[in-house]
């Protein structure tokens, strides 16, 4: 295997700020000078995992059929559009989530397969982002992005911590990987060489060095260039603009308007600006190949957010959970609409003879199926060719069959990575289908 190393024609340096470039045709791929191009010399594979809690509408999340063709319950709808490129996952489980409680003993081993520890203590497993961001983070400036949209929850919930509830990520059986809610903050951890306040412009910090670097590659490049840096500024400008607009979540305050300017680093009040904002980072983030590992937490299990956009306010998340009305399949579509967005914008950036999503794995889970805490099987949808590797329209159904373990599925997901393992969590073998 190729080791490629990041040279100055990768990046784009200020004062304290560096930005990684994305795949450019005129250039050795991702800092390799050796000419010709070796066959390892390509776009990385890149895997994200997105997650909204309390599982989705009982009666609408569901596949028929295969391919372009396939028929789509109205929860999954908003992919229609990428029914060709998607893999449909029926009946994998997390057998340590049927033990326990509901909600944070469903949701803190999602993505390890591990026991939890109950009473208040905190002891869960790896996730399988950390453990793939610990072999291949190496190459990037970050080994990983750990996105949300809704902040922790530290209390207890049936003798469970809800910060199993609050976090999927996990650096270790014990520490929950920190988790980034604020958009500025997660944009400058991708350009900037420590996370910090200010008002300084990314673009304006590297613009001497763009264009020195725009005079070496070739107009198609340069083109791509521009788009790229215009979206990076596009970016910029929403995040100082999020403090300032938008719906405000649970209690209103009397003002209907702030009466002071709001840090641009804050908390945005506008979910709807807020989860858009932090789709624009994660694809921003493997576009520059700052790091190709990412999970992005829509809400928490056991989420208190409300919907005030789609005329949905009048409960919390989890409430609205547990009846299949169709107030709940606007907020499951919504949070399908973000894996549309997702797929949409990453297929939009062409890298080669493949786009950003032909070389991504994009992955939807939930902790349960529905909210009535059924975890005997959970809900998963992938799109993305996960590098060539992956078959799109597929409709996979392990309900019936042995060995059904979820962490199968990680198992694949780590080969497409290059993280060659014989076991993850409960599983030794993985899916041969994915």
């Amino acid at each position: 295997m190729i080791k490629h190393h990041f040279s100055r024609r990768t990046m784009l340096r200020g004062l304290g700020v560096s930005m990684a470039l994305p795949w450019m045709e005129s250039l050795p791929v991702w800092g390799d000078d050796a000419k010709p191009k070796q066959p390892g010399s390509e776009a990385p594979t890149r895997m994200a995992i997105l997650f909204s809690g309390c599982g989705y509408h009982n009666g609408e999340w569901w596949a028929k059929g295969e391919g372009a063709n396939m028929e789509l319950g109205k929860v999954l709808q908003p992919l229609n559009d990428f029914r060709d490129r998607m893999v449909f996952v029926r009946g994998l489980y997390n057998a340590e989530a049927t033990k326990g409680n509901i909600h944070s003993s469903q949701t803190g081993n999602l993505l390890s397969g591990a026991p939890l520890a109950p009473g208040g203590t905190i002891r869960s497993g790896t996730s399988v982002d950390q453990l793939v961001a610990q072999h291949v983070g190496r190459q990037t400036k970050l080994s990983s992005l750990v996105l949300g949209c809704e902040k922790a929850n530290p209390s207890v919930h049936k003798n469970y911590s809800m910060l199993y509830s609050s976090h999927i990520s996990w650096s270790s059986p014990t520490t929950p990987t920190p988790l980034e809610v604020y958009p500025a903050l997660a944009f400058d951890s991708l350009f900037k060489d420590a996370a910090q306040k200010g008002d300084e412009s990314v673009l304006d910090a590297v613009l001497e060095d763009a264009r020195d670097f725009r005079r070496e590659i070739s107009t198609l490049d340069q083109q791509k260039l521009d788009e790229y840096l215009n979206s990076v500024r596009e970016v910029e400008q929403r995040i100082g603009q999020a403090g300032i607009r938008g719906e405000l979540q649970g209690w209103r305050p009397t003002l209907t308007e702030p009466n002071m300017p709001r840090p641009k680093d804050g908390y945005p009040q506008d979910i709807v600006e807020h989860m858009r904002l932090m789709c624009d980072i994660l694809v921003l983030a493997f576009q520059t190949d700052t790091t190709r590992v990412c999970t992005l937490k829509l809400n928490n299990d056991h989420g208190t957010l409300r919907f005030p956009h789609l005329g949905v306010d009048y409960m919390i998340h989890h409430l609205l959970s547990h009846n299949d009305t169709d107030d709940w399949l606007k907020v499951n579509q919504f949070f399908l609409e973000q894996v549309e967005y997702l797929a949409r914008k990453m297929d939009a950036v062409q890298e080669g003879d493949r786009t950003l999503l032909d070389n991504s794995m994009l992955m939807l889970c939930s902790s349960m199926l529905n909210g009535h805490h059924d975890a005997n099987q959970l809900p998963v949808v992938m799109v993305g060719g996960g590098g060539g590797r992956i078959k799109g329209g597929q409709n996979l159904d392990y309900m019936d069959k042995p060995n059904r373990q979820m962490c199968r599925l990680y198992l694949s997901m780590m080969d497409k990575m290059g993280v060659n393992s014989d076991t993850f969590g409960d599983a030794t073998e993985p899916l041969d289908q994915v």
